[in-house]
């Protein structure tokens, strides 16, 4: 190794034009071939290869140091370690293997040198030999490469200098280039326009597809329109919209108008309870409001509840996106570190500068949100109006954990992918800007879907046994958005996506009306490489990998018969909030706290002269129960008498009753399996350490753990009567909206115990929930969380068994309002009623 050499190398010196070579080595067109061992894909061209490679391991591929060759190709670097099997022709080919990454997923490339590191650009000249190769990416892996003392100096260079050259994105046509890359081949194309689409979700691209979801969630008095079907009403919402049945198309085609974009309110999810939830953009308050027009508005509005209707606003609780952008980028530079420059946070101020990010402030507020929404709805019989400015970012936030909180079906695998397709994907969130593939527009960046998978894993690790799906899962939707390859992300509403698939738009003359046309200047072209969606998860990862996404879970209650799509069990203790409620009052919640503004719906408004003359004079306040009686009334009723464990007559178990999270300081953490798995690999070390020598906090964990079993073992042999079995650790489960003197076990003991022994349960504690991967080691079993004793006999619940005592209900829950707070004056009856 010519350490430290003087030699400049640049790498026009070094390598040929990459052109050139992928020209000289484009001959073979099979579907798959093996160069050098590794399986390329049809098109795919080896640019430079290195050998005596070794890869550092993470902690979840078991730490240690990988030996094998590097690739780099014009779409990835790969890695095919030493000892790997010789892969198979006829398979169906992978994007990425397991060591693998993406050209357009790195972010900058560092080389560390005797004493000595530095960032390597296109134009960058070194002055010496670089024995480490680190790749910082854009999904925040940091993945480090140690070159060996018999590796030739001229593959260092080379591989150094071509992943600095291919990775570039110099101007918005490398996006296209990649995807030709990976996607552009003949053979390609082929085996993408074969696959079938996953029938287990639901894609909500047909009229089909949004009547399933109707019926699942019972919402009867509710329609698909197809109003918008050639996006002449707004631009941005989907093709089929979900309307109350009262109103005609030719009637609503008026009101897009009187909305920001056109986006009108529209159904998302009904509550078994019988709520509804809405999303819409702000008002338009320049528009004049006709008497037909607020008629239609009103029951749009209200949809099939005419009583109640409650507008959250969200852009004053919440934060925007150049807020979110700039946290995260915070949150980056603080998590992945730059060994290329020398600016380190000590450890003694590691927490309060993650405090500073605000990146948890904002999970933390999206929670609050998201928690007051769902006890709204969980009250029944109202409709609930998520309404923003442009109803194309925090809407799509909150919509989606409210009915994560809600509905078991979205925890599972497919639940959760047909959620993000409807309230993301076709509900017109701008993925392509704020994502920012090109990296040209930095003003529209912000990682909201990012900030979204957070606030799902917050909950997750909460409630790990009410997922069906897995922190695995949700890592790999977090990687899949930094890759530029899915239809999903790659568009900023469902009229691009049109636009791209059919290279087609639209022009209207009056003669023939609207026609679809080819755009003679539309950036796509017919020869461009189909995009397949991100649920295609056979084209990223292997079959162990996606095993890994889901966890069993105990089946999920079907629901009760429906009256008038209502749940009808108990539907007395509903009514009775309701019975004194005005009909048409509409209340705004903003900053945790009803009002009921003049101007909450500009045609109550006093400037409007139409609805003045049809205005009745509304009760006093005073006959009206308070609207926190409405959002408790859940919790002081009882429970349906049908919505019972399947494992017994005792316990009852709501499986719609919101996961409520716990948002103090140390029950929110990090997500360390995303954030700091790339922490440890930014440190640069001289030596590698071997496998077979674990790391120093590992073997000092094995020490414990031998004195501890040395212990036990001498107890055991001093104790005249040993036990005759050794109770197993339980991994805590999560539910922490339990009583003060509740403990929560998911599964019941094999036989009844005697109260000494439930005596003997530890008192659960308030820690924070980084529950580790797999099981816990059996001398340490995780502490459960615990609260004071008030005096009263310890109650314990069991989830998934019978319980040995009465199960009582939890009711430590997060509270929206004060129960003090008094219910505004009502802004009026309405029209429709």
């Amino acid at each position: 190794m010519l350490t430290g050499s003087k030699t400049t190398f640049k790498v026009r010196q070094m390598h040929p034009d990459i052109k050139e070579r992928m020209l000289s080595q484009s001959g073979t067109n099979a579907r798959s071939r093996d160069v050098f061992g590794l399986r390329c894909l049809p098109g795919e061209c080896v640019l430079q290869r290195a050998v005596m490679v070794r890869k550092k391991l993470t902690a979840r591929e078991g730490r240690g140091w990988l030996s094998g060759t590097l690739f780099c190709t014009q779409f990835r670097v790969a890695f095919v370690p030493q000892d790997s099997p010789k892969p198979d022709d006829n398979a169906d080919p992978v994007l990425l293997g397991d060591h693998d990454v993406a050209l357009a997923s790195i972010e900058k490339v560092v080389v560390v040198g005797p004493n000595r590191t530095k960032l390597v650009t296109p134009n960058s000249s070194l002055k010496f030999t670089p024995e480490e190769l680190v790749l910082y990416c854009r999904d925040l892996r940091v993945i480090c490469f140690l070159f060996d003392r018999l590796t030739p100096d001229t593959q260092v260079i080379e591989m150094t200098y071509t992943i600095a050259k291919t990775y570039q994105p110099l101007k918005p046509g490398s996006v296209l280039s990649f995807q030709n890359a990976a996607l552009g081949s003949v053979e390609m194309k082929q085996f993408l326009s074969n696959r079938r689409r996953d029938a287990h979700m639901n894609w909500f691209e047909s009229v089909s597809d949004w009547e399933q979801e109707l019926e699942r969630c019972g919402a009867t008095g509710w329609r698909v329109s197809s109003v918008n079907d050639r996006f002449e009403m707004s631009t941005s919402l989907p093709r089929f919209i979900v309307v109350p049945q009262k109103v005609l198309d030719t009637e609503m085609k008026k009101s897009f108008a009187h909305f920001n974009e056109g986006r009108i309110p529209r159904w998302c999810w009904r509550h078994p309870r019988g709520s509804d939830l809405l999303r819409m953009a702000s008002f338009q308050n320049n528009i004049y409001h006709e008497k037909d027009d607020i008629r239609n508005l009103e029951l749009i509005l209200f949809g099939c509840q005419s009583s109640l209707c409650v507008v959250v606003e969200l852009g004053e609780d919440l934060p925007s996106p150049a807020d979110i952008q700039l946290a995260h980028s915070r949150l980056r530079a603080l998590c992945l570190g730059d060994i290329s420059t020398s600016v380190t946070v000590p450890d003694d101020k590691w927490l309060s500068t993650l405090e500073a990010t605000h990146w948890i402030d904002y999970i933390r507020s999206s929670l609050k949100k998201a928690s007051e929404v769902a006890c709204l709805l969980h009250g029944g019989h109202l409709t609930v109006a998520l309404q923003e400015a442009e109803d194309r970012d925090m809407s799509c936030v909150v919509s989606s954990l409210v009915q994560v909180m809600c509905d078991p079906h979205c925890r599972t695998q497919h639940g959760f992918q047909s959620l993000v397709q409807k309230e993301w994907v076709m509900a017109g969130h701008r993925f392509y800007s704020r994502i920012n593939y090109h990296r040209d527009n930095d003003k529209e960046e912000a990682p909201v879907f990012l900030l979204f998978l957070d606030c799902v894993w917050q909950l997750w690790s909460q409630y790990p046994s009410r997922f069906q799906l897995t922190d695995d899962f949700l890592l790999a939707l977090h990687d899949s958005i930094h890759l530029p390859l899915f239809s999903s992300f790659l568009a900023n509403c469902q009229r691009e996506r049109c636009k791209r698939s059919q290279n087609l738009g639209q022009s209207y003359t009056p003669v023939n009306g609207w026609r679809d046309v080819l755009h003679p200047d539309s950036s796509s072209d017919p020869s461009d490489p189909p995009l397949p969606p991100v649920w295609d998860w056979a084209l990223q990862y292997s079959n162990q990998r996606q095993a890994r996404f889901t966890q069993p879970v105990p089946p999920i209650p079907p629901l009760q018969p429906l009256l008038n799509g209502n749940l009808n069990t108990n539907p007395d203790a509903h009514r009775v909030s309701l019975t004194d409620t005005i009909p048409g009052s509409v209340f705004l919640l903003s900053r945790g706290t009803f009002t009921c503004p003049a101007n909450l719906l500009p045609w109550r408004s006093s400037s409007s002269g139409v609805y003045r003359k049809s205005h009745r004079r509304a009760p006093s306040s005073e006959n009206v129960p308070g609207l926190e009686r409405l959002l408790k009334a859940w919790a002081l009723t009882e429970l349906p008498q049908g919505l019972t464990s399947s494992s017994g007559p005792q316990g009852p178990l709501d499986p719609y009753e919101p996961l409520l999270p716990l948002l103090m300081g140390p029950c929110m953490g990090l997500w360390r399996e995303c954030y700091l798995r790339g922490a440890l690999h930014a440190q640069a070390f001289s030596h590698p350490i071997s496998a077979n020598h674990p790391h120093p906090v590992e073997r000092l964990a094995r020490e414990v753990q031998q004195l501890k079993d040395k212990l036990a073992q001498a107890s055991t042999s001093t104790d005249p009567h040993p036990p005759t079995k050794r109770a197993e650790p339980r991994r805590p489960d999560t539910n922490m909206n339990q009583n003060t003197n509740n403990g929560t076990f998911l599964f019941p003991a094999s036989r009844p115990q005697s109260a000494g022994v439930l005596r003997a349960a530890a008192p659960p504690t308030c820690t924070n929930h980084q529950t580790p991967r797999g099981p816990a080691p059996a001398s340490a079993p995780p502490s459960r969380p615990s609260h004071k004793d008030n005096g009263g006999s310890n109650k314990h619940t069991f989830l998934f068994g019978h319980s040995s005592v009465t199960e009582a209900r939890p009711d430590q829950r997060y509270c929206p309002t004060p129960s003090n707070a008094k219910l505004p004056k009502s802004n009026g009856p309405s029209v429709a009623s």
